[in-house]
């Protein structure tokens, strides 16, 4: 079912909880809801929708007074409706008076404004005149509804209630529908259906016509008398869904109660942790202490259920179980675009993510962008002409940069008008993972739909792995819960420029515990040079020809060690440059486990008997000519560990020359840590 005011509602899972899955393309979309009503019933006397119209109110949130984003151009907002651009407020949903200041509407409408940028939701008369929320009186999330008294009283108007509508009656819908003031539509009262968690109440299903802006309303006998909520429609057929008045005047006085089912996914495992979110707290009180207690108490529980989540097979959680083994023991490959390791249904542990679109930027500097699930994707180089200590400390004039890509719109009538800048974050913090690699994380406002960019930066030497959400404000701490868990899924490797990377490290700050003993050394045209507590090699020109524009990538691993975890240095490769397939690598190998294919074991059988193509005899790989080398490991117990140096280049060479290159490299090489 799918509430009223374009918001998705599922009956099985809380209304708040898929919100932090959403991404910018479906936050932006608004859902048009137009349905035809029966007209096999009277239409209300005038008498009574006089009575009707000045009981009932807009909801209304209101909207940003400055904008902190930057357009590519003035905002044509001549191109909107002339209400649309001069109303100050956003139209979200429909309350009504029962009398003795109690106001009701539907629970999800008050919510919208949750976590809210711009201020607390009020009410509105068909006047224009707005009156603040004084105290929330009644609540409760699963049925769905909310009771609250005024500051100011708009008047004495007041609607009467039924408790006991006979069904096939005559009913009227009431509604501020899209924003356009109340709008009355009749039809019949159907049937009644139970509530699906476990029937404690029935859910009342009628055929008068509603739209987005319904939510909340009252649902009125042929007598003008209210008797249900307005709450959803359903998604296959042409009739809506209604809470019982009954109910809302049955429900304990001065309590929030919260009991309602949920489901909470992480887009890296296949399977969910459900609970009920049960939890309830005394009223009345004012909409900011609400929704204050409101979302600390669902915060608490979203974190306890994303810990049940990651507990619920910790014995197979990656890296640990079979399932992880082929990531653990396969050959790493270097990827400089950024992937997420995500648990398939076959049990396995496999990489997730590629790169589907690369923007170019000025000086060598591009965004390359992906997804999976529900997250962005980014590896963003920087220009070169872009100093590093003013890249890493200006998120900015990273985000600047990310937006050049064009991604990033607002919607003015039928143009898209290009955002150039979200200015300055208004959070700026780290946040270091279980591979000890430290993220930078920023939150921006987008004020104008209520939302926050959410970004957790992993400075590379060549600029940033990104990983991003954008998302209703009222769902950013779940956002910020889910991103952290997933760092530790989060897979790239360290790529850039010798120069680059020679910046990089000097920066302690930036590096991961992986890189902090790493050193590199190199003199233009004559020598290179890596170190580390487990390998050191180096190599003059002959071998390759050395330069400050030399691109360098370290290829990370996952290593076990008597029951521990750590992330290490897999692939190390230097090139020429990006095009020129001229490379040295140096690769380090672990034997496959015993529940591993045999490919793996065949491979391992190649590599410790220095069988082709790991025999040093250089061979065509297409248009290229390659050599590789097994290092002989230090001792003469069976190996469980091992090296390989590879030399490649283009066109044809002499077997020899190459040869002659592998043992000079081989001969530089030190393995220090078996």
């Amino acid at each position: 079912m799918q509430a009223l005011n374009g918001r998705i509602r599922n009956v099985t899972a809380t209304t708040t909880l898929p919100l932090h899955q959403i991404l910018l393309a479906v936050f932006l979309a608004t859902v048009a809801l137009v349905m035809t009503g029966r007209a096999n019933a009277a239409n209300p006397d005038p008498s009574m929708a006089a009575k009707v119209d000045a009981a009932t109110f807009e909801v209304v949130i209101p909207k940003a007074d400055k904008d902190p984003l930057t357009y590519e151009k003035p905002l044509p907002l001549d191109l909107l409706p002339y209400q649309e651009r001069t109303d100050k407020y956003f139209s979200v949903g429909t309350a009504f008076s029962l009398g003795n200041n109690r106001y009701v509407t539907a629970g999800h409408v008050l919510m919208v404004a949750l976590g809210d940028l711009t201020g607390p939701p009020a009410l509105r008369d068909a006047s224009g005149h707005v009156y603040a929320i004084d105290k929330i009186l009644k609540f409760s999330l699963q049925q769905d509804f909310v009771m609250f008294s005024l500051k100011e009283q708009p008047g004495n108007a007041a609607l009467d209630t039924n408790t006991k509508p006979a069904l096939n009656s005559v009913v009227y819908a009431v509604g501020n529908a899209l924003g356009t003031g109340v709008v009355i539509r009749d039809g019949l009262y159907t049937s009644d259906t139970p509530e699906e968690e476990n029937g404690r109440w029935k859910w009342m299903r009628f055929s008068a016509a509603a739209s987005p802006g319904n939510s909340g309303g009252p649902l009125l006998d042929q007598d003008g008398k209210v008797i249900g909520v307005v709450l959803m429609k359903s998604a296959n057929e042409n009739l809506n869904y209604a809470l019982p008045i009954g109910e809302v005047l049955k429900a304990p006085d001065n309590l929030a109660v919260m009991d309602k089912r949920s489901s909470y996914q992480l887009d890296v495992l296949d399977y969910d942790q459900n609970g009920t979110f049960k939890a309830q707290f005394p009223l009345p009180t004012s909409y900011a202490d609400f929704s204050a207690t409101y979302l600390k108490l669902l915060n608490a529980y979203n974190e306890q259920q994303l810990k049940a989540l990651l507990q619920q097979q910790s014995g197979d959680l990656f890296p640990h179980g079979a399932g992880s083994n082929r990531i653990l023991h396969d050959m790493p490959i270097i990827s400089f675009f950024p992937e997420l390791i995500v648990h398939n249904r076959s049990g396995q542990w496999e990489y997730a993510g590629k790169e589907l679109n690369r923007v170019p930027l000025s000086g060598n500097g591009y965004v390359a962008s992906g997804y999976v699930g529900h997250n962005l994707l980014m590896h963003l180089r920087r220009p070169d002409d872009l100093k590093a200590s003013a890249f890493y400390d200006d998120p900015k004039q990273m985000m600047d940069l990310v937006l050049k890509t064009g991604y990033w719109y607002r919607q003015v009538g039928p143009e898209k008008i290009k955002v150039t800048s979200l200015g300055k974050p208004t959070t700026d913090t780290t946040y270091t993972d279980n591979w000890q690699r430290h993220w930078k994380v920023f939150i921006w406002p987008q004020p104008h739909i209520n939302g926050e960019v959410i970004v957790f930066a992993l400075p590379l030497p060549d600029g940033y792995a990104i990983l991003m959400r954008i998302n209703p404000s009222s769902v950013t701490h779940d956002s910020l819960i889910d991103m952290k868990a997933l760092t530790d899924f989060y897979n790239v490797d360290y790529g850039g420029t010798l120069k680059q990377w020679k910046e990089f490290l000097g920066d302690h700050s930036l590096l991961p515990d992986l890189l902090k003993d790493v050193r590199i050394d190199f003199d233009e045209g004559k020598h290179f040079s890596y170190d580390s507590n487990k390998l050191a090699f180096s190599y003059p020109t002959t071998v390759q020809a050395v330069s400050a524009d030399n691109l360098l990538g370290v290829g990370v691993g996952y290593y076990a060690n008597n029951g521990t975890f750590s992330l290490e240095p897999a692939d190390i490769q230097v090139r020429l440059n990006a095009t020129d397939p001229d490379r040295v690598t140096i690769k380090r190998h672990i034997a496959p486990s015993a529940d591993l294919d045999d490919e793996l074991k065949q491979t391992w059988g190649k590599l410790l008997h220095k069988q082709h193509p790991y025999d040093g005899v250089a061979y065509n790989d297409g248009d290229e000519m390659d050599i590789i080398g097994v290092i002989d490991p230090p001792g003469s117990a069976a190996p469980t560990m091992l090296y390989t140096a590879f030399y490649g280049t283009q066109g044809p060479q002499k077997p020899e020359d190459m040869k002659s290159k592998l043992d000079l490299l081989i001969q530089q090489i030190k393995i220090k840590t078996h």
